[in-house]
């Protein structure tokens, strides 16, 4: 895919939003439009969100709006969209994991197959590219205070996106497994993500790269 000229939507959590970012212009949205050429990066991250629907409503509201409901609130014009999220489904989720076959948000298989027919309706025939969540501390654990009702770990929730965005045929970028970012290895959470989920400036840097060579050279 040409990224000069283009507009692109990116739909997220803190991480797209810049949590942990000093300057504004190194979060990974910007700094796409910015080496790239992009005529247009519009970032669409709110702090706290997860793409399934939360059953008991949280202390922030803001943390409730859902990946699917924020949909139709993005730019329709856009050339493609790019989605970064799941990390918060499971660190402090309360949907159930459900089965393949659900088709509402109020579980994460039936989210990730909601957000990928809603993003397939309003941008048909356009890019539409899911990344999985990034390493964090502890992530082989079960959901933390099992506020899902499972005992999935972070590898599920990453399954469960690639295996829904197969189903749609939709590319995967998998950050997960080849971004460079891991917490856990003293020397790289110092210099890419401090505090063990959201990456500094130095992060977003990586991020943008892994995300951009992926739009031009995978899509």
């Amino acid at each position: 895919m040409q990224l000069e000229g283009k507009v692109i939507n990116f739909l997220g959590d803190s991480i797209t939003e810049g949590v942990g970012v000093a300057d504004p212009a190194n979060i990974f949205p910007a700094r796409i439009q910015a080496q790239y050429g992009l005529r247009r990066a519009n970032n669409y991250g709110i702090s706290g969100t997860r793409i399934a629907r939360k059953r008991v409503p949280s202390e922030n509201p803001s943390f409730d709006q859902d990946f699917c409901s924020r949909v139709g609130d993005m730019d329709p014009a856009a050339d493609a969209v790019v989605v970064l999220g799941g990390t918060n489904d499971y660190g402090h989720g309360d949907a159930p994991i459900g089965t393949p076959a659900d088709r509402t948000k109020d579980t994460f298989w039936g989210a990730c197959h909601e957000l990928m027919r809603l993003l397939i309706e309003r941008y048909p025939g356009k890019p539409i590219v899911f990344c999985t969540p990034l390493h964090r501390l502890n992530e082989e654990l079960p959901d933390p205070g099992n506020r899902s009702g499972s005992n999935a770990n972070l590898r599920e929730y990453i399954e469960i996106i690639r295996e829904t965005a197969r189903y749609y045929s939709l590319p995967v970028l998998d950050l997960h497994a080849a971004c460079g970012i891991q917490p856990s290895v003293p020397v790289i959470r110092e210099l890419l993500i401090p505090d063990g989920l959201h990456p500094n400036d130095a992060g977003h840097a990586r991020l943008a790269d892994c995300i951009a060579n992926f739009l031009r050279y995978q899509v």
